[in-house]
């Protein structure tokens, strides 16, 4: 019972991060057509803010230093305006055109991004020391959680709800609905498309921030390729959960961690370096089964 509750929490940990990054590229997906390649740009930008203002120390600074309380919203809101940001410079002028032209974009603009970082930190990983203490083991019914975890998974749930209730309950998330589901006749009945298109990017760079917050606080490293990793198997769970699904991208991203961790627990100790070839053949034969995607809507021939 215990070492199933790990294995259970290892998996919504990880689950928990796939779930956010595939969440953030289906909003934009669902609005634009576009799959913003630069989102784990947006994570690695995050997580390097917090060693502004110095340049080549290996420990946070100034910003890594304010309390939990005014350190996540400033996070959030420097991911939420990169990328609302990135729509304005880039996106917005490229919205007529075709979307292998969009996605060479977000390709170029993560390119940006990257060198950018590359020019001010080098690329040596730099120790970031956030909230080492959460690292710390809590029992649950047995088993012993590091509490990081805990906090993971009950803060992607409470992201997930509150969202949720902002898509339902809001007038701007009854808008990213309709632009979703047609953006042509959204646009006929009244939704203002800068305004639609603005809220989608800026909710999507704040997930980006969530997951930095997160990345940094479990690994203590600052690296600039670290958004990379989340960005691929965020992109393959939005394929699998159909694309412009919102809820497919979400479930993909657990089932992904999910696989994940049970093929480290359960494959043979010479076979786990090769676990990421098992779970992307899972993934090609989810895709040969169902080549939409799991949860994709009914519109999904026309969009893809």
């Amino acid at each position: 019972m215990t070492a199933t509750l790990q294995i259970l929490f290892d998996a919504l940990s990880v689950g928990s991060i796939y779930a956010l990054g595939a969440l953030g590229i289906a909003l934009i997906f669902g609005v634009m057509r576009l799959v913003n390649f630069a989102h784990g740009d947006y994570i690695a930008f995050c997580v390097f803010v917090m060693l502004w203002p110095s340049l080549d120390v290996v420990s946070i600074v100034f910003l890594g230093k304010l309390p939990w309380y005014l350190l996540i919203p400033v996070i959030l809101a420097v991911g939420a305006g990169l990328s609302i940001l990135s729509e304005i410079l880039v996106f917005r002028r490229l919205r007529n055109a075709n979307p292998a032209t969009m996605m060479i974009a977000s390709f170029a603009l993560g390119f940006v991004i990257h060198h950018v970082l590359l020019m001010f930190y080098s690329s040596r990983p730099k120790a970031i020391n956030l909230w080492s203490n959460l690292s710390l083991p809590v029992e649950i019914a047995g088993a012993r959680i590091p509490l990081l975890q805990v906090i993971t998974i009950i803060m992607t749930i409470v992201i997930l709800l509150a969202l949720v209730a902002f898509l339902r309950r809001t007038q701007f998330g009854v808008e990213m609905r309709a632009a979703a589901e047609d953006f042509t006749m959204a646009r006929i009945l009244g939704v203002k498309a800068n305004r639609v298109i603005l809220a989608a990017f800026g909710v999507s760079g704040a997930l980006a921030g969530c997951i930095a917050l997160i990345l940094a606080t479990q690994t203590g490293v600052a690296d600039i390729n670290m958004g990379l990793p989340v960005m691929l198997v965020a992109f393959v769970a939005t394929v699998i959960g159909g694309l412009g699904s919102l809820h497919g991208a979400v479930i993909a991203g657990f089932l992904i961690g999910g696989v994940s961790v049970l093929l480290q627990v359960f494959l043979p100790l010479e076979a786990r370096p090769f676990r990421d070839a098992f779970v992307y053949s899972a993934v090609i034969a989810s895709l040969l089964w169902r080549p939409q995607g799991l949860f994709a809507p009914k519109s999904s021939k026309e969009r893809v």
